[in-house]
Order: structure tokens, then sequence, then C-alpha cells
């Protein structure tokens, strides 16, 4: 809603001042130079990413269509399953999670929680750790730089997405000069005609220079800001996971585990320490 609600801003200003100069918006639409900036900067795009960037670049946008997933609710029901996991733990040790993780899927408790469940990721980041630290693949005092590498790793092949997205779209400008060139061509042809078929062509070869920035600035600009923003947030909810692993490595009671993957939430969506202390009791009262 909110990227709807944006473009409606962008275009109806361009337009409601273009028309406030009595401009004609039909002359705007000319489709030809729509297939060839659109056309060009598609094709150019296909022709220099590889097909895992061209499909997730077309999932990350139609994502943009949703609002953000990562809600205070989200994290505070993260928060929760990372209690629960670690009183499993601390009860039963680490033999007693293998149920759990080994095959999260059916796993009673993260069945609780299915946007942790359905973040394949980020269950994947979570489970697979805890496997290492139970085989002892993964001495505890490596374990941080395993994560981070972990974590870098992701973080790059997401941020290749609105890499590749922002140089489609700083060539916009010069695929729109392509187009204003070639209507600059059809109109020299046109030189023995009257004024006012000369006239349209010519401003026919510059709604292509307009387009093209315009699809840049107010279009794919917009886009990537909102692209990468979406992926801070994938990136931080990975990182509570990173902050209770640690905890739980250096032999943190559930309790502190919680409380360290809280303190390194945003503060926009961190629940307070009541707060958390009231998901605990009732993470008690579900297992109890």
């Amino acid at each position: 809603m909110q990227l709807i609600v944006g473009f409606v801003i962008v275009f109806g200003s361009i337009l409601g001042g273009y028309t406030m100069h009595h401009g004609q918006v039909g002359v705007l639409l000319q489709w030809s130079e729509f297939i060839i900036i659109g056309g060009a900067a598609i094709g150019a795009f296909v022709v220099g990413n590889p097909v895992s960037v061209i499909k997730g670049s077309v999932s990350r946008m139609l994502a943009l269509l949703k609002p953000d997933p990562y809600t205070a609710k989200a994290y505070a029901d993260l928060l929760q399953m990372i209690y629960e996991i670690m009183q499993i733990a601390a009860r039963d040790g680490l033999v007693g999670l293998d149920q759990h993780i080994e095959d999260p899927e059916k796993s009673s408790v993260f069945k609780k929680y299915p946007f942790f469940l359905s973040n394949h990721h980020a269950v994947a980041f979570f489970t697979d750790t805890l496997k290492s630290l139970s085989s002892g693949a993964i001495e505890d005092h490596h374990l941080a730089d395993v994560l981070d590498a972990d974590l870098e790793k992701h973080h790059h092949e997401e941020k290749l997405v609105p890499s590749a997205i922002t140089k489609m779209g700083d060539a916009m400008p010069g695929f729109g000069i392509v187009a204003a060139v070639l209507g600059v061509v059809i109109t020299m042809g046109a030189i023995g005609g009257s004024a006012s078929v000369i006239g349209e062509k010519v401003a026919a070869a510059l709604v292509g220079t307009f387009l093209g920035i315009l699809l840049a600035y107010g279009v794919i600009g917009p886009i990537v800001s909102a692209i990468e923003t979406r992926i801070e947030s994938e990136h931080a909810y990975l990182g509570v996971l990173r902050a209770a692993l640690l905890a739980f490595a250096r032999g943190d009671a559930p309790k502190q585990t919680a409380e360290a993957a809280r303190r390194s939430l945003e503060p926009h969506v961190r629940p307070s320490f009541s707060d958390l202390e009231a998901l605990m009791k009732a993470t008690k009262s579900q297992t109890a």
C-alpha cells in the first residue's frame, strides 16, 4: 500500500503540475518511446545478470506490494520461540533439542511460530548452528566468527538484487536519450512537412528524455531504496538469532539469552523488559 501511495503522489504531482500549465496528457503517451526505453532496459538487465538475480528481482519487487512483515509482533514471537527452545535445552540438554532441530517442520515448538517457520534461511541459520554446537563441529569461541561469515555471505547475496536494479536505473536516462535521438532522426525525415507535424515529432522525441529521467529517479530509485530497507529488516531478524545463539553458547540461562536477543533489536520494534517478562510467563504457562 505504501508503495502505491508513493507512486500516486509522484505521478499525481508531475501530471497535475503539467496539466496546470495546460499541457495535454495525451502527448506524453508515446508508446513507441515506452517500448524503446523499457525494452532496452529490460534486455540489458537480462544480459547483465544471472537467472537467480533476475528471479530475485521480480520476487523482491512483488514483495513490496505487501507490508513489511518484520513487525514488533514478529519479533515478539521470535523472542518467545528463543526462550522456549532455550528452556528445553536447559532442562534436557542439547539432546532434548534433537527432535526440534533435526526436522523443524515437525517441531511442536516451531509450529507455534509460523512466521519464523516460513523463513527458511532463519530456520536453517538457527537449527544448523544448534546442530553444530551439539555435535562439536564448532567450538564456542569460534562461533561468533562463523555466524558473522554466514550472515555476511547471505547479506552479500541479497544485495546483488538492488545493485542490479540500481545499474538498470542508472542507464534509464541514457536509454531516454537513445529514444530522443531516434525521434530526432524521424523528425529530420519530416522536415519538408508542416510546422505542426514537425512540432509533434519533436515533442514525441523529447518525451523519451522525460521518461528516462522520470523512471530512473521517480520509479526505479525509490524501488531500490524500498528493497534495501526490506533486506536490512531481514538481516536484523537474523541478527536477533545471532545474539541468542552467542548467549546460549557462552552458557547464559534462558532468561538471559532472551534478554540478549531483545537488546539486539532496533528500538522501534524492541519490546520493553516488562513485555519480555510477560512473553516468558506466557511461554511457561503454555509448556506447563
